[in-house]
């Protein structure tokens, strides 16, 4: 369970973890390269979090649960890290059947938490392809409280499975984005027995992408453990599939290698809930202005512009 941190503690924390990167390198024109030592702590804190805040930020994979302090903790690091908008989903457990009632439940948290904090929450759905009709009228009912698209759809079914084909149809009509997970943190380049069978692999996007080239797919985390670089390469050729930078797991030049093989126009910036990592890596990373720009909000506002829910 998360704890609750003051201002303090939350800032001493981000930079400990990320002022390295950051203050060591040429993006903190505030302080001089190379000059960086002659600061004192508190005047790091104050130029780190000046960056932090000059971007406009859309965090486009985000979740609430079903916990007493969910979506208080959410709402805390979105405010100290300037995340205007959150994407939340309360995703179905990785190795439970999906039942109709479990995405149900689930999807009523997300409206829940819409209604309670309509200025920081944007909704989407899961559901279950396995039962179709539950699953379409679903659909129906989370875009009539305001949800946006489908994710973090999880591991029931795999995304290029002929079941998804109806479901996908949907949300093309809708002209929303459907968020899917992918193996995390065990799969590499192989993938590992441990992983539940229905995962989906980055080539399964691409296929279902190439069947679907009027579908948006978004590949969830690929600082999420995965071997990123396959992944990447992998999804390079396939235009509808956008990717997220989040995950706990964000190595040195992670989004410079996304950057070299997706392109500045399909990656996304999310979190997945490492808040202070997904700020962190956005900043440390050799990016220029406009492409923090696009990453950090208008690539993903775009997306949302298709449907008619753009952030003015």
């Amino acid at each position: 369970m998360y704890k609750r941190m003051d201002r303090r503690s939350f800032v001493s924390n981000t930079v400990a973890s990320a002022a390295g990167l950051l203050l060591g390198s040429n993006l903190v024109p505030s302080i001089p390269k190379g000059q960086s030592e002659k600061f004192s702590p508190e005047k790091r804190r104050m130029v780190l979090m000046e960056e932090v805040m000059k971007y406009r930020k859309i965090d486009t994979h985000a979740h609430v649960y079903f916990s007493p302090d969910s979506p208080t903790i959410q709402i805390d690091f979105a405010e100290r890290l300037g995340i205007e908008k959150l994407v939340i989903s309360r995703n179905i457990e990785a190795f439970s059947k999906g039942t109709p009632e479990e995405f149900r439940r689930c999807n009523d948290l997300v409206i829940k938490c819409m209604k309670d904090h309509p200025d920081r929450f944007i909704g989407t759905m899961v559901l279950n392809p396995t039962y179709t009709k539950e699953s379409l009228e679903e659909i129906k009912r989370c875009v009539d409280a305001g949800m946006v698209g489908a994710g973090e759809l999880y591991n029931q079914v795999k995304i290029n499975d002929p079941l998804y084909y109806p479901i996908i149809e949907k949300f093309i009509d809708l002209k929303m984005i459907m968020l899917m997970h992918s193996a995390i943190g065990k799969s590499r380049v192989l993938l590992n027995l441990d992983e539940p069978p229905n995962i989906s692999l980055p080539e399964d996007f691409v296929e279902i992408a190439a069947r679907y080239p009027e579908a948006m797919f978004q590949f969830a985390h690929i600082g999420g453990g995965i071997d990123w670089e396959y992944a990447c390469k992998a999804l390079a050729h396939s235009p509808n599939i956008f990717v997220d930078v989040s995950g706990s797991n964000n190595e040195a030049g992670m989004i410079d290698f996304a950057l070299k093989y997706i392109g500045e126009d399909r990656l996304l910036f999310g979190c997945d809930n490492s808040f202070y990592q997904g700020v962190g890596h956005m900043l440390s990373d050799n990016l220029s202005e406009s492409q923090r720009k696009k990453i950090f909000f208008d690539n993903y506002n775009a997306i949302l512009k298709k449907s008619g829910n753009n952030v003015n």
